[in-house]
């Protein structure tokens, strides 16, 4: 290796700083003090990783003693960097690629979807009007005014005193508390706890608002606090003499903590999703006991159902998403931060592949929960205009330039062709201003006025900060963050470290969190807090630089006090800030910020001008505006100002009154069937053997005979005739405010069903290969349970993918009564009938209150002619004949006005659901695509419908006990098969069932089914394979259903 020496000079002239360059010729990135710096260029621009590895590489391979030895390390560093920078610049493509695919599948929807919408109108030109109510859910008319003063805000106030709005928040991860919180214990106990807890008490304590819950997780581990375990927590109010003008025994705003997941165990969010399901089960039957319990108290015996219900983070908007479905309100969302952000952010550094990020934060079930909300969400709420423009534009399910178009044609009143599009509404997060006394005084003096008054001892926390200084009365710059690289610490503590002037006039303190021993911190957060410590020892800052170890969260106040008594600054040098809440926070107290220029502080600077802005990247910049507003004292005294004059705008009463004028100018939502249901629980058989089949129809109000004479079984067309004959008088009658039923009988002497008595309800939802396979599964369940069907002490549910004619047709055929069975879920969850035994000539009830639960965003014409048109592209290239060239036709004959059905001839030919689901988002098209049959058939549904949420309807309408249900299903099966493998009630999975369906439909899953399956959940079993009835009796003696 001799010769190589080369290798050294080549490395440390890349890994140390060299001589400078002039200020022209160099990119602001690259200098530091004026100075280009190899390292710095290498790392941001090559490399893209942490330099200190490399460097450490470097060090080690110049201790070497032997000079072949060292040659050898040397030489193998370049070839390392060499591949690293290869590995770089293939991500940079990659990324390209990704960037450039999205833009043109953006534009392409774009162009479709506008030209669809044109078909048959010219622009300006008014079609099919559609009232005023908009496309975002809300309504032209009610819009409410922006509060500018006192008087305004007195006169709003007035007007909603007459209200009792009852709301529901959801933030699941983290620990959750009204006091003390523990923010900072852990990446999931953060700013976002604090934000839902203030948010939920600012709300209670509004004009109109009667009560406001927080449903979060409820944790009862060992190894955190107990009151993480209380089922309830109130929150008391900030300021007791707030502007609620009535207190009921159940108003003002409370921490429901919902038991779901490992009950004895505190996990992180990621592990989260497959127990969402259960949470949704517990959090449906918290709303429904509560809203019962607040009618009778100030609804006048109604229900008061919540106005909104705000999902809060991914997993709690996935939840929102599925509980406003189930309940048929409106949604609200908060992203706080969002998957595909942070996916990006990962791919660019390179050190994980997809796969590994995924196995890792579970990333895709994030992003799909995102796309999820937004499907469902009436409203999404930001921080800041940077969040819409940058973040949630990487989205399917949202475009901006879309957004605009579907705006403009709502303002003249144009119909949309079935496009929605979620309204994005950009309120600041709030803050509590009312205890907060900025101070007057400075490290020389008193407050001014104070003169008279016994000075007050000095807070705890100020005694431990300042012994870390020298000189504790020079100005204080104030940073408050955890040890994260994405905070940026380093940078600043660089910046101050080697701007000689600024270590003169300033101390600078750091509160990162709350630690005991280094080692049991976090890798990452250790990492960062040994180089900041690395740090001060480099530059020699004892004295000059604070780092305590411990703060209480009522302390933070008292730390802002005293940085704004020295005359300090506070600085958040994030490389990315979404929003910066403590920006708002320093400048209640006085403080003037100096911020990263990278999103939501430049808001917030807009708002209060009372700082600098600084490219978090340039650590000379950050130094410069530091010095400049510690040495300027004018210009201090004129951010304290400005920022003072301003901080009412973001306070929380502020935040409140815009986020209820957006709730009241939102489509008002509740369960249908209320319209005209009195009571439901008025009448109730003795009879266990009651069930819905028993019910006579008193509030579905439509009543038909599916086979008709009994010589056209088999005729669909009649069938399908008499369907929709029925529907329609049904639909007449009920827009002239009659209350006919089809069958002539008397409103008054039918009953409801009381299928809360059964002991169980047996709910097959098995996705065979064959309607065959299906209905002898069917058969064994019977035979395994043929005692207690006897005796009526369990009921049935059909959950499928075929349409009630076929199903109808083959119990016949098998010599099935269809009375065997309580109700039948049918169209994937797109139409539910019940069986009746009191009419041969009418064995089946429609609910079409069903139908006006699940509408909500039904695309209905418009959508159809999209699904039409992409059929009608999917062709197969190498068929012999153009008659059979096209690989999915529409099923006209299985098609209703809920379910749009497509025959997929050759499966293997068609694009996975991700990609069709994913092209109705881009169209602005909210609907729920299933392919079933094993890849034959694909439904398409109403974006709230599905077999899973028929269930959750099931038990809203009729009280039908979750957690004695029974799922049957096998070991596979359709796309929505995984909405059954969570939740309340019990599962029994029948091994080697739909096994083969599942390369075929999962295989192209956007996230893997193992990441929702609740593998360790003791309600659920599996059979052997090839099971007999008498396994399926084993199976359900260990669920405790029956004795085996």
């Amino acid at each position: 290796m001799a010769g190589n020496d080369w290798i050294n000079s080549y490395l440390e002239a890349i890994l140390d700083v060299g001589p400078g360059l002039d200020d022209a010729k160099s990119s602001l990135l690259l200098r530091e003090r004026g100075r280009f710096s190899p390292t710095r260029y290498f790392v941001d621009n090559v490399i893209g990783f942490d330099e200190t590895d490399l460097h450490r590489s470097w060090v080690k391979a110049q201790a070497t003693r032997s000079p072949q030895e060292r040659n050898t390390r040397l030489e193998n560093m370049c070839w390392r960097i060499w591949n690293l920078a290869r590995q770089k610049k293939q991500l940079e493509n990659e990324e390209a690629h990704r960037v450039a695919k999205r833009r043109i599948e953006r534009e392409k929807g774009r162009r479709e979807a506008v030209a669809d919408m044109s078909e048959d109108l010219s622009e300006g030109e008014k079609g099919d009007t559609i009232s005023d109510v908009s496309v975002h859910g809300e309504s032209n008319r009610g819009r409410l005014p922006r509060m500018s003063s006192i008087d305004a805000m007195e006169a709003w106030a007035n007007q909603q005193k007459g209200k009792k709005l009852y709301l529901v928040l959801i933030s699941l991860h983290g620990l959750i508390r009204g006091e003390n919180m523990e923010l900072g214990r852990d990446s999931d106990t953060g700013g976002q706890v604090k934000y839902v807890v203030e948010l939920a008490r600012a709300l209670a304590s509004m004009p109109g608002v009667y009560r406001v819950d927080l449903l979060t997780r409820q944790v009862a581990s060992p190894e955190v606090d107990w009151s993480y375990g209380e089922p309830t927590e109130m929150l008391s109010p900030h300021n007791s003499d707030g502007m609620t003008d009535e207190i009921g025994e159940s108003s003002g705003a409370y921490i429901i903590r919902i038991p779901f997941g490992p009950k004895d165990k505190y996990i992180p969010k990621e592990l989260l999703w497959p127990h969402i399901p259960e949470f949704v089960d517990g959090a449906l039957c918290h709303i429904m006991q509560m809203s019962k319990v607040l009618g009778e108290q100030v609804g006048g015996g109604h229900p008061v159902w919540p106005v909104a219900i705000h999902g809060h983070y991914a997993d709690a908007g996935d939840s929102a998403a599925r509980l406003s479905g189930a309940l048929n309100v409106p949604m609200l969302f908060t992203g706080h931060s969002l998957g595909r952000d942070k996916l990006e952010q990962l791919l660019r550094q390179g050190r994980l592949t997809k796969d590994e990020i995924n196995t890792t934060y579970k990333i895709m079930r994030r992003i799909e929960a995102e796309e999820s909300s937004l499907d469902a969400s009436e409203v999404v709420i930001t921080s800041t205009r940077q969040e819409i423009d940058e973040q949630w534009r990487l989205y399917d399910g949202f475009d901006p330039v879309l957004e605009k178009k579907l705006r403009a044609r709502i303002r003249r009143n144009v119909s949309c062709y079935g496009r929605f599009m979620p309204r994005m509404v950009v309120i600041p997060p709030g803050m509590e201003f009312n205890h907060i006394v900025p101070h007057d005084g400075d490290m020389d003096g008193e407050t001014e006025g104070a003169e008279d008054h016994q000075a007050s001892p000095d807070p705890p926390i100020w005694t431990e900060i300042m012994r870390f200084f020298t000189n504790p009365r020079k100005p204080m710059i104030l940073a408050l963050a955890r040890p994260d690289p994405k905070k940026n610490l380093t940078t600043l503590v660089k910046a101050f470290g080697e701007c000689r002037p600024l270590r003169e006039l300033a101390n600078l303190t750091l509160i990162m969190g709350n630690r005991d021993n280094i080692d049991e911190m976090s890798s990452t957060s250790a990492s960062m807090l040994l180089s900041i410590i690395k740090m001060i020892d480099k530059y020699d800052l004892y004295g000059q630089v604070a780092y305590p170890k411990h703060h209480k969260q009522h302390e933070v106040a008292d730390i802002y006090r005293l940085a704004a008594k020295t005359k300090g600054v506070f600085i958040n040098p994030a490389f990315i800030e979404p929003f910066g809440l403590t920006l708002i926070e320093a400048a209640a107290h006085g403080l003037p910020m100096v911020a990263t220029k990278n999103g939501g502080p430049v808001d917030i600077h807009r708002v209060l001008d009372n700082g600098l802005l600084v490219d978090p990247h340039d650590q000379q910049s950050i130094a410069d505006a530091l010095l400049k507003l510690v040495a300027d004292k004018q210009l201090w005294a004129k951010c304290r100002s400005n920022g003072l004059r301003n901080i009412h705008l973001f306070s929380w009463t502020e935040h409140c009154k815009t986020y209820l004028s957006r709730i009241a100018s939102s489509k008002p939502r509740y369960p249908g069937w209320l319209k005209n249901d009195d009571d439901d629980e008025n009448s109730e058989s003795d009879s266990p053997s009651d069930s819905l089949r028993d019910m006579q129809d008193i509030s579905l109000n439509l009543k038909f005979s599916m086979d008709g004479d009994r010589g056209n079984v088999d005729n669909p067309e009649d069938r399908n005739s008499k369907l929709e004959n029925a529907v329609s008088s049904y639909s007449k009658g009920v827009g002239k405010g009659t209350q006919r039923s089809v069958s002539g009988e008397k409103h008054e002497q039918l009953k409801f069903p009381a299928l809360r008595r059964r002991t169980h309800i047996f709910v097959i939802a098995i996705d065979a290969d064959d309607i065959g396979g299906l209905f002898e599964n069917v058969r064994k369940i019977l035979e395994a349970v043929d005692k207690e069907r006897s005796e009526g002490s369990i009921g049935f549910i059909l959950a499928t993918s075929l349409q009630m004619a076929e199903i109808h047709s083959f119990l016949v055929s098998k010599g099935v009564n269809p009375s065997d069975f309580d109700a039948f879920i049918c169209n994937s969850g797109a139409d539910l009938y019940y069986s009746s035994s009191h009419s041969e000539d009418n064995p089946f009830v429609f609910d079409l209150y069903y139908h006006s639960h699940i509408e909500y965003r039904w695309g209905g014409e418009g959508l159809r002619k999209t699904l039409v048109k992409w059929a009608s592209s999917i062709i197969d290239k190498k068929a012999a004949n153009k008659n059979e060239e096209h690989v999915v036709t529409e099923d006209e004959e299985i098609t209703t006005n809920y379910c749009y059905a497509f025959n997929i001839h050759k499966p293997g030919l068609v694009p996975p659901v991700k990609e069709l689901r994913k092209l109705m988002r881009i169209h602005a098209l909210r609907c729920h695509v299933i392919y079933c049959q094993n890849g034959r058939k694909i439904n398409v549904i109403p974006v709230s419908a599905s077999r899973s949420q028929a269930l959750r309807y099931l038990y809203l309408r009729w009280g039908m006990d979750l957690s004695k249900v029974v799922v049957f299903v096998g070991e596979s099966g359709d796309t929505d098969y995984e909405g059954f493998l969570g939740g309340i009630h019990m599962s029994v999975i029948l091994k080697g069932v739909g096994s083969s369906t599942s390369n075929q439909l999962h295989a192209n899953r956007i996230y893997p089914l193992s990441d929702v399956t609740p593998t360790d959940s003791p309600n659920i079993v599996q059979t052997p394979e090839e099971c007999s009835s008498a396994d399926i009796r084993a199976s359900l003696g260990k669920l405790g259903v029956v004795k085996a």
